[in-house]
């Protein structure tokens, strides 16, 4: 049986990566017809976030030891700052 940590870790990852890739496309789709979209910190934010996420997520998956854990609890306080900063301010 997996740790749950690690599979609420996996999926907020899958979450957080799937929210920077809608917005790269939302920012390019109102870059193209002249709207306003997000905004260059709030892409590189999140882009930032997804990829230090993988990166966390990549070790929690193949260290099965406290490290791994501890990889895990970090995209879980990650994904938490993420939404703090950028989605309930």
């Amino acid at each position: 049986m997996r740790d749950p940590v690690r599979v609420v870790g996996g999926a907020l990852t899958a979450g957080v990566v799937a929210l920077a890739v809608a917005l790269v496309v939302i920012w390019a789709l109102a870059a193209a017809h002249g709207q306003p979209g997000p905004g260059a910190p709030v892409l590189a934010g999140h882009l930032a976030a997804a990829a230090v996420a993988v990166a966390l997520q990549r070790v929690a998956d193949r260290r099965a030891d406290r490290t791994g854990t501890l990889a895990a609890i970090a995209v879980l306080l990650l994904v938490a700052v993420l939404v703090g900063v950028y989605w309930w301010n």
